[in-house]
């Protein structure tokens, strides 16, 4: 037995940040210079009492309406995120009980960012084709806007919230994989959010501010993001992924129908195409509207591209993740 991606929803928080809103807020940066330089217009943020729980419930509830599923038919529950509810219970079993999946359903949680959705897919090609599932709810959940300081235009540039809800099922004919994965522990410090585990404990130090030699300001206790090591990271380490895809598949640039990789930003991603020498046309970047919602750019990109009939039965897909840890994967898909 095989396994596929069946259906895909995503849910967006209803608040928007504009590139309007952010230039009120920094009249140093236009509205203009923003979209330039991120590729992004738009971004949606959850509110206070919002958590990723939240956002992946309502992908959930979308995913099952628009494609008649029943949550009877669910054997296990993949949730991706890096802003559970708490630390503990797992926020996949809180899911569970309020989606209305069978007590018999597996869950867990795992912690991964940019790369999250790639080793999803893994884990949920394992478990159905050795047999332990039939059908598996991957779901990527972010509110990465919880750990931005409101005084760092750096990253509130950047990213935006959202969940995306996968249904992967058992079949004869899909085709996910092969995979190829990586790691390098020596990047955490380049995107890291110090306090709030058992390492480093929020205090009263840690919650002040200081402000850096770019003029974002933050605190200990928010979001840090170093973006020239994480620009030289991928164009370091993502090159010999598509190589290796290419290697293990038997494939070549031409048998790939679409490369859609993790929106992270325009200019990353048009320097990465560059370097791989990929024809525009197949790149596929979808972030104006959205924002770089972690774990949840490659599915989110998937559904639209899906949507606007850039992949149609048949196709071969390069997905590739890569980002905070620093972890990265990639892989093939047929549709």
């Amino acid at each position: 037995m095989k396994s596929k991606i069946a259906n895909i929803a995503y849910f967006l928080p209803e608040r928007v940040l504009t590139n309007e809103n952010l230039n009120n807020e920094f009249p140093e940066w236009s509205a203009e210079k923003i979209s330039e330089k991120t590729g992004i217009y738009e971004r949606h943020i959850a509110e206070n009492n919002i958590c990723s729980s939240d956002l992946a419930f309502e992908s959930c509830k979308k995913l099952f309406d628009d494609n008649l599923i029943e949550p009877n038919i669910i054997d296990f529950i993949l949730l991706c995120t890096q802003s559970p509810d708490y630390f503990l219970p797992t926020t996949a079993c809180l899911l569970q009980e309020r989606l209305g999946i069978p007590k018999s359903a597996g869950a867990l949680d795992f912690n991964l960012g940019c790369s999250g959705f790639i080793y999803g897919l893994g884990i949920a090609k394992g478990l159905i084709e050795t047999s332990q599932a039939k059908n598996v709810l991957l779901i990527t959940a972010e509110t990465y806007s919880k750990f931005i300081h409101h005084k760092d235009k750096s990253v509130r540039t950047i990213f935006g919230d959202a969940s995306a809800s996968i249904l992967i099922s058992a079949s004869e004919t899909g085709n996910i994989g092969p995979f190829v994965y990586g790691t390098d522990g020596k990047g955490a410090k380049n995107l890291i959010v110090k306090t709030g585990g058992m390492r480093h404990k929020r205090t009263d130090e840690s919650s002040l501010d200081f402000t850096d030699e770019n003029g974002n300001t933050r605190n200990e206790d928010s979001l840090y993001m170093n973006g020239g090591d994480i620009f030289a990271f991928t164009l370091r380490e993502i090159p010999p992924v598509v190589n290796k895809l290419y290697e293990l598949s038997g494939l070549k640039e031409e048998d790939i129908s679409l490369f859609i990789f993790h929106q992270a930003n325009k200019f990353m991603l048009d320097a990465v195409r560059k370097k791989l020498k990929v024809p525009e046309e197949k790149f596929y970047i979808c972030m104006e509207h959205f924002g770089n919602t972690v774990s949840a750019t490659i599915p989110i990109a998937l559904y639209n591209a899906i949507n606007d009939k850039k992949i149609t039965t048949g196709d071969k897909l390069m997905l590739v993740g890569f980002g905070v840890g620093y972890s990265w994967g990639g892989c093939i898909i047929e549709i």
